[in-house]
């Protein structure tokens, strides 16, 4: 829905056939989505919602993905299956996080336990994403977003631009690699790598790796 409000493409992927839609009660979304988007499956005609059917219409979500955001999942919930389909298709995993409280925050907050990427803002997502992607995405974001005066960049000193430098934008660095190439001691790079992540120039990933931004 939110696709479409905002004007967008999406495909719906049925667990049945496309001549039944399921729960009934999304028939008028199902049109929309028909009009605005794709209605997919990989069965035939007259087949019904059958449980067995929907691991394998999952496969189909997580596979036509660049990766799958879990936002609330119970402890046997099908977004945990389309999950772990998405880890063994290489694809990313992310997950929102929500109260220990809810049993809908099982799901979410076990993916972040087990390695997925922790979600708060859109642009955690994006930033994950191949470089040619991310670029468009912010390329488009950058031109609709209200134009207001840009905010200077923060000055970097001749060790944090050499840093810098030795950094790239489409493939992460490891910290030995850059103690190695940039000559520094270890506590001298911690804290330009420090500086260059308060001024919103580089990130780290996990495993003492870092990459520019864009």
């Amino acid at each position: 829905r939110g696709a479409l409000e905002a004007k967008g493409r999406t495909i719906a992927v049925f667990g049945t056939g496309l001549d039944l839609v399921y729960p009934r009660e999304h028939r008028a979304l199902a049109e929309e989505i028909r009009q605005q988007g794709v209605l997919l499956t990989e069965f035939p005609m007259g087949v019904s919602p059958l449980p067995q059917n929907f691991p394998f219409r999952n496969r189909i979500i997580s596979g036509m993905s660049l990766g799958v955001v879990v936002v609330e999942a119970a402890q046997h919930s099908g977004s945990l299956i389309t999950a772990r389909l998405a880890l063994e298709q290489d694809r990313e995993v992310f997950a929102v996080p929500g109260p220990i409280t809810s049993p809908r925050s099982y799901g979410p907050n076990y993916l972040i336990k087990c390695g997925a990427k922790l979600v708060q803002y859109w642009r955690d997502v994006v930033e994950e994403l191949p470089l040619d992607v991310r670029k468009e995405i912010l390329r488009r974001e950058s031109e609709a977003a209200p134009t207001t005066p840009e905010q200077p960049e923060l000055p970097l000193d001749e060790h944090e631009r050499r840093v810098l430098e030795l950094l790239r934008f489409d493939a992460p660095t490891h910290i030995d690699e850059l103690l190695l190439r940039s000559g520094l001691a270890v506590p001298e790079l911690m804290r330009i790598l420090l500086e260059l992540e308060v001024k919103d120039r580089i990130r780290q990933l996990p495993g003492k790796q870092f990459v520019k931004k864009l």
